[in-house]
């Protein structure tokens, strides 16, 4: 029995020997800006651009097969970035208008607690039980808009996000006299 132990232990580390020699030697370098670009992105990895994830879009954006402003829940200031970042231009048309932060919000009289919008949110921001009424965590929502798309009452709608203590900011008040001159 201690041969076999023996016999099994030294084919384990013969072989993992050899896994690390390959992979140091067939190791692939990532391109830095992809890296870079991806952590511009909101992470949401909602599919919105066109692409399976933020990865992806990095990817297509570092090789110049994307649009900057394909990234809908970033928005104008993460499409104008993107394009200083990649020393495009960036045309005023080409960017979705940008409506500010959203997050989805459950009508519970229209929702029948199908479960599909649930099924389909990527941060798990839907709470709910089969054929009970369902809510969105706000602070968990990355308004993808996925939900809504799926929803068969139409009970989910995208809402923007009202400003409280933390997040309200006064506008700063212009100077009179420099207008009067």
């Amino acid at each position: 029995m201690l041969i076999a132990v023996g016999g099994l232990a030294a084919m384990g580390v013969t072989l993992g020997g050899l896994l690390g020699i390959a992979a140091r030697y067939l190791a692939v370098e990532a391109d830095p800006l992809e890296a870079e670009l991806q952590a511009m992105l909101p992470g949401s990895q909602c599919g919105q651009c066109g692409f399976v994830g933020c990865q992806q879009f990095a990817a297509a954006l570092a090789e110049g097969h994307a649009s900057v402003s394909a990234c809908i829940p970033g928005g104008a200031a993460t499409a104008e970035a993107l394009a200083k970042r990649l020393g495009v231009s960036l045309d005023g048309h080409d960017v979705a208008e940008d409506v500010g932060p959203q997050v989805a919000f459950i009508n519970e009289d229209l929702c029948i607690g199908c479960l599909r919008c649930a099924n389909d949110c990527g941060t798990d921001a839907i709470v709910g039980a089969a054929k009970q009424v369902h809510t969105v965590i706000a602070d968990v929502c990355h308004a993808c808009g996925k939900c809504v798309k799926v929803c068969p009452t139409e009970a989910i709608a995208m809402r923007p996000v009202l400003p409280t203590l933390a997040t309200w900011h006064w506008a700063k008040p212009g100077t009179p006299l420099a207008a009067a001159k």
